[in-house]
């Protein structure tokens, strides 16, 4: 069997803006991370991409915090940590949480763009601002994440995005073989559909590694895109609150548990923590 019929499943735990009011098992304490964390791992979840929340659920960007959150999912599973840095809180955006716990991975948002969510029932945002990263913000970012040794994961929302990965690669910021998330559906970047999905994957640097995140719904018909593209997947609270079947997830776990059918009914296998670090190119734990 090829590493090529493996894949990585990614659960996105909580994310910055969702609420205990729209989903239950959002979770904010740190015990609440790891209960999660454990139901991802069992389900099949081989990294976990992660955003810190204080104990009422505010974001929380602080080293201590992220320790706390890091150290109790270690307890519990083997699993990849990857530490979110999208923010425009100003101390967040320093990332002292990756300097600090040095993850294996840290998300790498690749350009700035317009990032809203839109009602069509209220004809208005539900949020709106502008998500601002320069490229002497991603080089400086990047160049911390070097020097702690965890490894880039290049967040595209647009197309364009993933073209910015030359110039670094070019500095010598960026070593192959890269890593990218490919994110569909934020207004304001690409939409969520496969023909948009085949395009950007088919644009990726040759020997990349690379997943599809599905906002809302269209999570499920992205990921299966995904999986006969060749590629990897997430899912997670974060992304989308529902099965396929309309039901609002229980946990994490039912989500990546759907993803893990999902991915043995394309004819792929879901990889092992020591496969997906071979395949991310990361050292063994």
């Amino acid at each position: 069997m090829s590493m090529n019929d493996k894949v990585i499943i990614t659960c996105a735990l909580s994310g910055v803006v969702t609420s205990r009011a729209q989903c239950a098992a959002i979770p904010y304490t740190v015990e609440d991370f790891a209960r999660e964390a454990k139901r991802a791992w069992d389900a099949g979840a081989t990294v976990l991409h992660i955003h810190a929340r204080t104990d009422d659920g505010m974001p929380d960007y602080s080293a201590e915090r992220y320790r706390a959150v890091g150290d109790a999912i270690r307890a519990v599973c083997p699993i990849i940590l990857n530490f979110s840095t999208g923010t425009i809180d100003p101390e967040g955006r320093k990332a002292p949480h990756v300097t600090d716990y040095k993850p294996e991975i840290a998300a790498l948002n690749m350009g700035s763009m317009n990032y809203a969510k839109y009602n069509p029932k209220r004809k208005g945002w539900v949020f709106n601002f502008v998500f601002e990263n320069s490229f002497d913000y991603i080089a400086e970012l990047l160049t911390k994440m070097n020097a702690a040794g965890v490894k880039p994961e290049l967040e595209c929302f647009d197309t364009g995005h993933a073209s910015s990965a030359e110039a670094l690669v070019d500095m010598g910021l960026l070593k192959a073989p890269l890593d990218f998330s490919l994110v569909m559906g934020v207004v304001g970047g690409i939409k969520a559909t496969t023909k948009h999905l085949a395009f950007a994957a088919e644009n990726l640097p040759p020997g990349s590694t690379w997943k599809v995140v599905g906002i809302s719904r269209e999570q499920w018909s992205l990921c299966a895109a995904a999986l006969t593209l060749g590629g990897n997947i997430r899912v997670g609270l974060e992304d989308n609150f529902y099965l396929p079947s309309g039901e609002m997830a229980r946990s994490n776990g039912d989500l990546v548990e759907k993803a893990a059918h999902m991915v043995r009914d394309i004819g792929r296998h879901v990889a092992s923590v020591d496969e997906a670090r071979a395949m991310l190119s990361l050292p063994p734990r």
